[in-house]
């Protein structure tokens, strides 16, 4: 009896936490149906209407091609980087090697505007213009953290005798790197770049301050929801966005999830 009530106190409070975290999208979702300008509770009549609204604004079809280009390239250069990254902190031996470490974390960790406004000073410093090219080196800066952290979690996994056997069995540098490396780190590849697209697509705070007067889709939510207009429309754009974001979320847990398992056997 005691086990039946602590069960269905773990389930009570597990469902009120989903509630909390989750009620608020799904309220996005349901207003997102509703005919009417201003949102109110019942939804008296249900429509789509809103999502061919917003399908063909041009503004939204725009801000979304260019947060899909920032994410893509800040991913592909998040990839290369961050894995050479730990791949120099997990095989040499080096003086300080731990705050290299700590300091590739480090942009992650800190508040987006504080990055926002230091990449932002150091454009207008450098004499850079606000453009595509900056918003992919400040998302770059926190997708790296992403890659990182799971490929070089990945190789401390790794036994160091498989690369040694490699070795002994006559295989080159290149080789080892192509068939045993990388389908051990593939992935942890996989997963940190589907997470860094994910953060990169709907980033505000850094984009903000190095975007200038380009507006990437989330932008363009705030702005319009900041200025209470079209709020039917931007309920459709972030119920399309969550959408979005789910799919490369779900298949990144999900390979991390079989990474676990399999490590255990």
């Amino acid at each position: 009896m005691r086990q039946r009530l602590l069960r269905s106190g773990q389930w009570l409070w597990v469902s009120a936490v989903l509630v909390f975290l989750f009620g608020p999208i799904a309220t996005i979702v349901l207003f997102s149906f509703d005919r009417s300008n201003i949102e109110s509770w019942p939804i008296r009549h249900w429509t789509t209407s809103w999502y061919s609204v917003a399908w063909h604004d041009a503004t939204v079809r725009q801000a979304f091609v260019l947060s899909l280009k920032a994410a893509v390239a800040a991913t592909l250069l998040a990839l290369v980087l961050g894995s050479l990254a730990a791949f120099g902190v997990h095989r040499a031996r080096f003086f300080g090697r731990d705050t290299i470490s700590l300091l590739f974390v480090l942009p992650i960790a800190l508040p987006g505007i504080i990055t926002g406004v230091a990449l932002n000073s150091t454009f207008q410093w450098a004499g850079i213009n606000l453009s595509l090219w900056t918003i992919i080196i400040g998302h770059t800066t926190f997708c790296i953290v992403v890659v990182y952290n799971n490929v070089i979690a990945r190789l401390r996994r790794t036994s160091s005798t498989l690369f040694e056997a490699s070795a002994d069995l006559g295989a080159s540098t290149g080789q080892t790197l192509r068939f045993v490396t990388f389908p051990l780190i593939a992935t942890a590849l996989v997963s940190g770049a589907l997470l860094a697209f994910a953060l990169s697509f709907d980033e505000v705070i850094v984009t903000t301050f190095t975007a200038g007067a380009q507006n990437t889709l989330p932008i363009w939510i705030f702005g319009a929801i900041r200025l209470g207009q079209q709020l039917p429309e931007v309920n459709v754009v972030v119920t399309m966005v969550v959408v979005i974001m789910l799919i490369p979320i779900a298949v990144a847990v999900r390979l991390t999830g079989r990474d676990t398992m399999s490590s255990r056997v």
